[in-house]
């Protein structure tokens, strides 16, 4: 089992930037694939960002390519995500997610265990 918790969500303007933070206890984190998940009110949930048990790996969803990066830091069993030029459009509640695969994946359904999600709100 392994026990996820976001952080670093908030408010900021269009243009600024946030960190997210997931934090990850119980079993191993450093042989889980992670990957970061968004929905906003009234759609459904999306695909942001993954990362490999390496972290040699990583992709991202064609709307964030280029704002965003996702890294993880085994020693603190943390992964993290970090956005740049963030616009309206990225107001969502951001999930952290972990899967028993080593591989990067994509697809939520792939993902076992899931974090309460984080808001983050991008006024214009």
């Amino acid at each position: 089992q392994v026990q996820l918790v976001e952080s670093g969500g908030g408010l900021v303007q269009a243009g600024g930037s946030l960190r997210l933070s997931c934090a990850a206890s119980g079993r191993t984190f450093s042989r889980n694939a992670m990957g970061w998940f968004r929905q906003a009110p009234g759609k459904e949930r999306e695909f942001v960002a993954t990362i490999s048990w390496s972290g040699g790996n990583t992709y991202y969803a064609e709307v964030v390519k280029g704002r965003f990066t996702i890294s993880r830091d085994d020693a603190k069993n943390t992964v993290y995500l970090q956005m740049n030029s963030l616009k309206p459009e990225d107001t969502a509640v951001y999930y952290c997610a972990a899967r028993r695969h080593i591989g990067a994946s994509q697809a939520g359904e792939s993902y076992d265990y899931w974090g309460q999600g984080t808001q983050v709100t991008v006024s214009s």
